[in-house]
This record gives structure tokens, sequence and C-alpha cells, in this order.
């Protein structure tokens, strides 16, 4: 009944409420008054209450991953329906729901293949940072501020597509589920989908940050026998054995490229590898670890924009496979969901990846704590 009266009061109305804008590169978020405008046809109005902080959001700070600013990022969220627009019939006010940088359609040529996932109306690459029709819904001191991926979570109110937020179970907790929106499906997808790890296989995982930990429960829930974990941050490594990691690495630590020291260890290289940082030096060594025969090696890091891949074309030819993927090959609306509910029946281990939990008006200290790497993933609450 609360939800509903809440939903009344404020449907239809221009909703002033505090939010994270980045207004440059290379700066601190500002928390701001902005006016979140209600949902039109297609459109949905969420009240957020929790958001993780993903490492593509501090790449758009940092000025790697460049996106339209002013903009309210983040793209990671869980929240409830306030209010919808004409035409939406998938939520209703009070349901609670992910919300999601890539959406679902189910009409274009992705959605509608059985492998593809991603929807032709995704805003991720080259983004322009508005709604369908070309506008936005939030204004900040008079002017227009962009939104990410048509998401944006780093606010108390946000409007979305319909195509974007999923609906998902009632008794599910608000302040964990969020990271299912995106760091697990994109990795856990990663080790089951994309890589299809086998039950006894070896696995390296490059970066034990957010992305890189949930492949490893990826890993472990498919059965491999050996995870090899490296990253050059130590301080990461006791969390990352925790979860499943058999051997820890620390390139600093070795004089030969590490892709040698992994070939060497295992004796053939690797059967499945997996890049989680970003950089093109960290991807070709995860090609190179795996076996030259058989190997597969996933990416899901994001790579400086305009960066170019080289490697040389033997390193393919005799077997080896390169693969990518987004949102671990889930498709957003269908499967989600069902990872929610994996998680409600303890399947997914949500919970050992949330190692912060801040208030959202200290956005700039879990940011912080990303960056230093004493976190696996930050969880902002509204």
């Amino acid at each position: 009944m609360k939800q509903a009266k809440f939903s009344m009061e404020t449907a239809g109305k221009v909703i002033t409420c505090r939010a994270a804008i980045a207004w440059t590169i290379n700066a601190p978020l500002c928390i701001e008054e902005v006016e979140v405008d209600p949902p039109k046809a297609g459109e949905v109005r969420i009240k957020v209450f929790s958001s993780g902080i993903c490492g593509s959001d501090n790449h758009i700070l940092d000025g790697t991953f460049p996106v339209p600013l002013p903009a309210i990022l983040g793209h990671e969220g869980a929240g409830v329906v306030e209010s919808i627009g004409e035409g939406v019939s998938s939520v209703k006010p009070g349901d609670k729901v992910l919300m999601i940088g890539l959406p679902q359609c189910r009409k274009c040529d992705s959605c509608l293949h059985a492998k593809g996932n991603y929807c032709l109306k995704a805003d991720l690459f080259s983004s322009v940072g508005l709604m369908l029709d070309g506008t936005t819904r939030f204004t900040c001191r008079g002017m227009k501020v962009h939104n990410l991926f048509g998401t944006s979570t780093f606010t108390e109110y946000t409007v979305m597509r319909e195509i974007s937020v999923a609906k998902i179970d009632d008794a599910a907790p608000l302040e964990k589920v969020c990271i299912l929106a995106c760091a697990i499906p994109t990795s856990y997808g990663a080790a089951i989908n994309t890589a299809q790890v086998t039950p006894g296989s070896t696995c390296v995982v490059f970066g034990l940050g957010g992305v890189g930990s949930a492949v490893v429960l990826g890993c472990r829930a498919a059965g491999a026998a050996r995870i090899i974990g490296i990253d050059i941050n130590e301080g990461k490594f006791a969390r990352a054995k925790a979860l499943g990691v058999t051997d820890c690495l620390n390139p600093r630590n070795f004089k030969k490229p590490i892709q040698q020291v992994v070939v060497e260890m295992t004796g053939v290289g690797a059967d499945f590898t997996f890049e989680a940082i970003g950089t093109i030096e960290t991807m070709v060594a995860a090609l190179e670890s795996c076996n030259l025969s058989y190997g597969v090696c996933v990416s899901l890091g994001v790579p400086p924009v305009k960066s170019q891949l080289s490697l040389d074309p033997m390193k393919l030819l005799s077997g080896r496979t390169l693969k990518a993927c987004l949102l671990g090959e889930y498709k957003s609306r269908d499967h989600i969901p069902l990872l929610v509910e994996d998680y409600m029946k303890k399947k997914i281990d949500v919970n050992s990846l949330i190692t912060h939990s801040l208030p959202f008006v200290k956005i700039n200290e879990g940011f912080e704590l990303l960056r230093s790497g004493q976190c696996i993933r930050c969880v902002l609450l509204f």
C-alpha cells in the first residue's frame, strides 16, 4: 500500500532529488539537486535503492572511455518502479527491478537470434547519452544532463526505457542484487556461456577485481580443477583464494613474461583464460597463456578508446580461440531475473563479492576504494 500511495503522489510530476553528476573528467562527482521528468511512452521511472560502482564508470571519469558530459553515471542498479509511461506492460509501480545497461527490445536481429544479446537499441558504444527520442529526463541548474547507457543509477530516481528494465523476485534484497545487473552476469556468464569451462580444466584469470572475481565464481561452478589468478596487487590474493583461486601470481615478481610463466606452470598452457583488466598487453598475455591447440581466451576488460589489438596471427592458426562477450551472453530481460533466482537459491555467491557498502553521498570514497584495489565491489545505498 505504501508503494502504491508513493506512486500516486508523484506519478506524472517532476521529481526533485539528489544525484551524483560528472561535470568533467578527472574530477570528483558532485552531489547535486536534479529534476527528473516523468516517463514518456515506453519508459519507466524508478526509485533507486542500490548501485554498484563498476570499473567502466571509472574509465569514464579518467577519460579512457569518453561519453557526453555532464552526465549521471552508474549502470548497475536495483530499485522499485515509481511510475510507468504509456504502453509499458512488463513492469508496474511497486515492482522490484534491476536496471541494466544492455537492453533487450525482443524485436531486432540480435534479440531474435538464439545466441545474440547485443540489442541494436543499445547505447553502449559511441554513446549519445539520450533517450530514444533524442532528449534527456534529467535537468540540473537549468542544464540538461545526459544519462549513461540509457541507465544512470547514481541518482535517487532515474528514467529508463522499458527494454532495459528487468522485473525480479519481490523477495530479492535490493542492497545485494544490484551487482547482478552487470558484474556477475558479465563475468559468471563469460565462464559458463562464452568459454564454456569444463570440469577438471585449468583456468587463468587476469585481474582480480570485481569482474575477475566473478569469473572465478563461474569457473568454480563449472568444475575447474585449477584456477590461476594474476594481479599486480597482492592485497587481493587472500580474497581471491577464498573465492576459489588455487594459485596467485604477481607478474612483477618474475623476470620472464607472465604468459611464459603460466605455460611452464601448466606444462601445455591453460584450457581457458580470461582478461578482466582492459589493456592490450594483458589481452595478448591472456591469449598466449592458453593452450596453443585448443585453448580458449575470453576478453572482458574495457580497453582505452581507439586502441588496436595487434597480435601474431600464427597464435590463432594452431587452434586457439579468442572471444569476447557483453553481459556474459545473457539476454538481459529474459535471463538476468533467472540469475537472481539462482542467487536466492544460494547457487551464486553474490554476497562474497560485495566487500564495501557506503551511503550514496560517499560515492567519491567508493571510487577511491575501487582505484586503490581495496574492494572487489562497492555498493552504494540510497
